[in-house]
């Protein structure tokens, strides 16, 4: 996984915050990823004992996952905010998303195109008349 093959930044001049950061956002997505090689290999193995044994592991990755998110959410505002508006929500998601922003977002790519199904680039473009 590239996020943790190493910070893409001269570390002298990046912050602790940074740093620390990243090694966590770095172990969130080898967690997560874990948790997808066991779930193929769950699915595959015809040996019961396996089977659980190997379930029993994915489930200790989500563990550390949910462990890493709280600790993003304890240390950076934005991931606090958005984790109190989603989580344990009800509904569509992306249905909240454009209730929290007021925004007509594209639902299926997630953006936010505009009216005219652009995605806004035609705007930051000055006027050429």
């Amino acid at each position: 996984m590239s996020t943790s093959v190493g910070l893409h930044e001269d570390p002298s001049k990046l912050s602790q915050e940074v740093t620390d950061r990243h090694r966590a956002l770095a172990s969130l997505g080898e967690e997560l990823e874990a948790v997808d090689w066991y779930d193929q290999r769950v699915q595959v193995t015809k040996d019961a004992e396996l089977k659980a044994i190997l379930g029993h592991n994915r489930d200790e990755e989500k563990e550390h996952a949910a462990m890493v998110t709280e600790w993003l959410r304890r240390n950076d505002a934005k991931w606090n905010e958005h984790l109190r508006e989603y989580l344990f929500s009800t509904g569509s998601i992306v249905g909240r998303e454009k209730a929290a922003t007021g925004s007509g977002g594209d639902s299926a790519a997630g953006g936010t195109a505009s009216s005219d199904g652009s995605l806004g680039i035609g705007s930051l473009k000055k006027d050429k008349a």
